[in-house]
C-alpha cells in the first residue's frame, strides 16, 4: 500500500516546516538551498519525521527540479497522511 502526495516546496526558507494546504496538496518550506538536490533530501527527511515512516519509504516521483513535487509514501493511506500532516 502506498499513497502519492502533491507538494509545493519553497527552498531556502529560514526553517523547514509544513505550512498547510495548497490546493489538493501541501505547502512545505525547506531551509536547504535548491542546489545539488539538497532541498529534495531535506524534504524527504522532514516528511519521514512528520509521517513516522522510514526515509527509504518515501520517494520523489515527479518534480525533482521544480517547486511542484509528487512524493510516494509506502505503508500509509491517504487518510493517515492527512491526519499526520493536518
Amino acid at each position: 500500500m502506498s499513497v502519492r502526495i502533491s507538494l509545493r516546496v519553497s527552498p531556502g526558507a529560514r526553517r523547514t516546516e509544513l505550512v498547510g494546504r495548497h490546493g489538493e496538496g501541501w505547502r512545505v518550506r525547506v531551509a536547504a538551498p535548491p542546489e545539488r538536490g539538497r532541498a529534495n533530501e531535506a524534504l524527504v527527511e522532514h516528511l519521514a519525521k512528520l509521517l513516522g515512516v522510514r526515509r527509504a519509504g518515501i520517494r520523489l516521483v515527479a518534480g525533482a527540479g521544480s517547486r511542484d513535487k509528487v512524493v510516494e509514501v509506502d505503508g500509509l493511506t491517504a487518510a493517515q497522511v492527512d491526519s499526520a500532516l493536518g
